[in-house]
């Protein structure tokens, strides 16, 4: 099916026309079911079919035999697919005799659920080399030729103290692709939420064209062109691709909002100065880190809790000695107009008496395993199934003040560990023949785990201001749509250089990638920063979208005064500065809400490179 889509927008789909049971199509991504246009027929002979947009601009070339599409703009070859002929569509199968002997044909390794049914395509984009997005990966901004070396990979995976120039999929996965050249710039929406490859070959190509001369005299001009062969590789699901034609770079943010959302428009307290650990001990200490930052005059919106704030890792619960009173604690902060962050992981506690795990056993809202037991992780702990509507609006009525005793309107939320980690197994990540609702195996919606817990979280939060007040939530995986529900950070970063110094393209390609709302944690969150790599990371992190500081339970404390005056000093004049931009910051991030425009961008990059 090939529908044209309002906006300069093209939308392949490839689905078996008689399968044995459905394909998983992505659900929910998609703001709307996208608004088509008619496509003319301008041509249909000899098993070529040519389809004309609606302005007569572009024009779509398919042949039957060898499958190909060409997309055109004014008789101009913008890209083509399936031009080298790598089109694969594993056809569902009846089960063999033996379950263990099925093999996929792009993904190696034994399929031992409903078989394989893998998907692949391929792209030539014509005079483009540069290629940008496709987060989460540890590596430069521009993306790099992977022809003699591993594919892209998007598979959400909690990777501690990742490498740095890595093409290996981390926390999140957006399937967006983006091709610049000084005229035009293209992009390729990959919609599909299973693992998924990405290869990319550029090369020169020779392109000859008719120069005329004086005398009427004709000849040949041979000159070299890029060209850019892209190639994807999903697991299973369909092929589902948008082609978002630009022309420019502003445009494609616009037609990829289109599509999956802006930004949301995030609470103004949550654009300043966030302070975190794993874990600050009980109420005394909290008390004493928000009393040192008016000590030494740093400003300061937020303060955040890990897990040990919990009563024994039970989420929505206060450990009773070390919290006893969560909410005086919050009045505290609130008489100076700051706000607490709490973590709210995905795994339940195995606990008869914790009302969450007690509740989602009873309705069966737990992922299963193939046998049909809820899903189990390390340490007797369950995964509520996000997937399911139903679980999404029970879960976002856990954060009403009633049930969530002890939170006030000052608490809101930061869901980590959600790609899903189970701390066990192949990457410790859930295995693929788990089972979710509507009987979807994992493996086919395995990067959208975290999306689905966010969105149930802020929904859960809007919900408990009966829609008065904007929510704030913090995920660690994401997809693409993700900006839609709050913000997102590049996990579990090492406090060296090498990753201040990385942060800066990561972020930049996670922006261009519709989430604007997105930062590194300040400091380096594994290990004990020098003081200089600290202060500079400080006045990096100040022109970053969000802005925390974050430590492990193993790193030393590294609160902004614990370096000696020199440093304090340092530190407090980058945090003001960002204070000082916060009406600015606040504007950006409105035009990304209505615009699309990403707040990071090159422009705002200057102060952050002199810095540097």
């Amino acid at each position: 099916e090939i529908y044209e889509i309002e906006g300069n927008i093209f939308r392949l789909k490839i689905n078996e026309a008689a399968p044995l049971r459905a394909r998983y199509e992505v659900p929910d991504v998609l703001i709307k079911e996208p608004t088509t246009q008619k496509l003319s027929m301008s041509q249909k002979e000899g098993g070529v079919l040519v389809l004309t947009s609606v302005n007569e601009d572009y024009k779509l070339r398919v042949t039957a035999n060898p499958f190909q599409i060409e997309l055109q703009f004014k008789d101009e070859t913008v890209l083509s697919m399936n031009s080298n002929g790598l089109l694969y569509f594993e056809h569902l199968q009846p089960p063999p005799s033996d379950r263990y002997k099925w093999n996929s044909v792009l993904f190696c390794f034994n399929v031992v659920t409903t078989g394989p049914s893998s998907v692949g395509m391929d792209f030539s984009l014509h005079g483009f080399d540069h290629l940008y997005g496709i987060p989460q990966h540890t590596e430069s901004l521009l993306l790099k030729n992977t022809s003699d070396g591993d594919a892209y990979r998007l598979y959400n995976l909690d990777i501690f103290g990742h490498k740095i120039h890595d093409k290996i999929g981390i926390y999140g996965s957006v399937p967006l692709l983006i091709a610049h050249k000084p005229d035009r710039t293209s992009g390729i929406f990959w919609l599909n939420s299973s693992e998924t490859l990405v290869d990319i070959n550029t090369r020169a190509v020779a392109e000859v064209r008719l120069a005329h001369f004086p005398q009427n005299l004709i000849t040949t001009k041979s000159t070299t062109m890029p060209l850019t062969d892209v190639r994807w590789m999903s697991e299973s699901g369909i092929i589902d691709v948008f082609l978002l034609m630009g022309p420019t770079a502003f445009d494609i943010f616009k037609q990829f909002a289109q599509l999956t959302g802006t930004q949301a428009l995030p609470p103004l307290f949550s654009l300043g100065y966030h302070q975190c650990r794993w874990n600050y001990e009980d109420e005394q200490d909290v008390k004493a880190v928000d009393a040192g930052f008016d000590e030494h005059d740093i400003p300061y919106d937020v303060i955040w809790l890990d897990i040990e704030h919990t009563d024994g890792k039970r989420y929505f619960t206060w450990d009773k000695k070390k919290f006893q009173n969560p909410k005086r604690m919050q009045e505290l902060l609130r008489k100076k107009k700051r706000k607490l962050v709490v973590i709210v992981d995905p795994h339940v506690k195995a606990d008869p008496m914790y009302t969450l795990y007690s509740q989602g056993k009873e309705k069966g809202y737990f992922v299963k395993d193939r046998n049909g037991k809820d899903f189990e992780g390390i340490c007797s702990s369950y995964y509520l199934d996000f997937t399911n509507p139903e679980v999404r609006k029970w879960y976002a009525d856990q954060f009403a003040f009633k049930t969530y005793k002890g939170s006030t309107n000052i608490l809101f939320v930061w869901n980590d560990m959600n790609e899903p980690s189970v701390f066990k197994g192949a990457e410790l990540t859930m295995q693929k023949d788990a089972v979710h609702y509507n009987n979807w195996e994992h493996r086919e919606l395995h990067n959208l785990y975290g999306f689905y817990q966010q969105m149930a979280t802020a929904e859960g939060l809007i919900k408990r201001s009966s829609g008065k007040e904007r929510p704030f939530v913090l995920t660690r995986s994401f997809f693409a749509g993700s900006q839609k529900y709050g913000a997102v950070w590049t996990g579990d970063n090492t406090a060296e250089w090498g990753y201040l110094k990385i942060s800066i393209p990561m972020l930049l390609t996670i922006s261009m990638a519709g989430i604007s709302f997105c930062g590194a944690d300040v400091g380096g969150f594994i290990g004990d920063p020098e003081p200089e790599l600290l202060v500079r990371w400080y006045q990096a992190g100040a022109y970053q979208p969000f802005f925390r500081g974050h430590s492990n339970m193993k790193s030393k404390r590294r609160e902004p005064w614990l370096f000696g005056e020199k440093n304090t000093q340092i530190i407090r004049e980058a945090i003001r500065e960002r204070y000082v931009l916060l009406p600015y910051l606040y504007t950006l991030f409105y035009r990304a809400h209505t615009e699309a425009e990403p707040v990071m961008r090159g422009g705002n990059l200057n102060h952050c490179l002199i810095h540097l």
